[in-house]
């Protein structure tokens, strides 16, 4: 495809469904590995939530919005995420999970995480530290997919 035909071409979450779904399968059943595993739904959220809004992800942020509206996430909390540090509503885990999100999607910025930088153990148990990063990584993949092919905002759900 040249670089006229790539801007020309239709990249919408639809196109990426139809064309590869084998892969749009394989990263909606790490979703669902994560959330059968009982990781905290509204705390994936908010932070797919987040890691979209550092990587610039319309679609990723909009979807994740409207799913945290279906579950019942308040405004006040869903528009405060951007700055989570100097908000009082957050959670002391919500904010280590927040703290682990930022680290990882960030790592391009320098190198792997240091072991002063340790995952957030003292608030997660081991399988719920998993849990997380898979979570994360899951996100930043979609981001990657969804922002960098520049999918449409989808449309807003009621909640």
């Amino acid at each position: 495809m040249s670089d006229v035909d790539l801007a020309e071409a239709d990249f919408s979450y639809d196109t990426f469904r139809r064309s590869v779904p084998a892969a749009q399968a394989a990263l909606l059943a790490l979703g669902k590995a994560v959330d059968e595993a009982g990781l905290d739904k509204h705390l994936s959220e908010i932070v797919k939530i987040r890691v979209s809004q550092i990587n610039g992800c319309a679609f990723c942020v909009g979807f994740h919005l409207d799913t945290a509206r279906r579950l019942g996430i308040a405004d006040p909390i869903l528009d405060a995420i951007a700055v989570w540090r100097d908000h009082p509503g957050f959670s002391a885990r919500e904010r280590a999970a927040l703290a682990w999100a930022e680290q990882l999607t960030r790592m391009a910025d320098g190198a792997v995480p240091s072991r002063a930088a340790e995952p957030p153990r003292a608030l997660f148990s081991r399988d719920e530290t998993l849990l997380l990063t898979v979570a994360i990584a899951t996100i930043n993949a979609w981001n990657r997919i969804a922002g960098g092919l520049h999918f449409p905002p989808p449309a807003r759900q009621a909640a």
